[in-house]
């Protein structure tokens, strides 16, 4: 069974109602050279007994080192990336202030084969993008998120 993560989509309403979103870049040295198609909603997987919703606060808060604004909750549904990994996705509107990450740290063998571990953030980075920026950054399969956003927000 491919693992199943539950993310938040923030999004924003500039002063002249564009929709901005807010993506994260993921952390450690084999993602800090990607860009174009490397980032990606806060995400992650649920705890035995948590529902999605919370699952996707909770990660929020561990990716971003602050808690997810309150609101409502808005089911997008779910998608699957290319490795198999379904996604399920909620939207909520809000603001964050991006250049105040504080993710949470996971640790590997780096560099490759060297028997070192060292620790890295799971976010590295955090930015607003509006919605046809977004398509270029994000992780191909959370790209039709994207246009349910779009659809449950309605005309501008």
């Amino acid at each position: 069974m491919p693992a199943r993560s539950a993310a938040l989509l923030l999004y924003r309403r500039s002063p002249t109602g564009t929709v901005e979103i807010l993506l994260v870049h993921p952390g450690g040295p084999l993602w800090a050279p990607r860009d174009e198609g490397a980032w990606s909603l806060p995400k992650g997987a649920g705890e035995p007994d948590e529902d999605d919703h919370s699952t996707a606060r909770r990660e929020f808060a561990e990716e971003l080192g602050r808690p997810a604004p309150d609101g409502v909750l808005v089911e997008l549904g779910e998608v699957r990336q290319a490795g198999g990994k379904r996604v399920v996705a909620f939207a909520v509107e809000g603001d964050f202030d991006a250049t105040d990450v504080r993710s949470n740290e996971f640790e590997m063998e780096w560099p490759p084969r060297s028997g070192r571990r060292q620790s890295f953030p799971e976010v590295d980075r955090a930015a607003w993008f509006t919605i046809a920026d977004a398509r270029g950054k994000l992780i191909a399969g959370q790209v039709p998120l994207l246009d349910r956003l779009t659809a449950a927000l309605g005309p501008p």
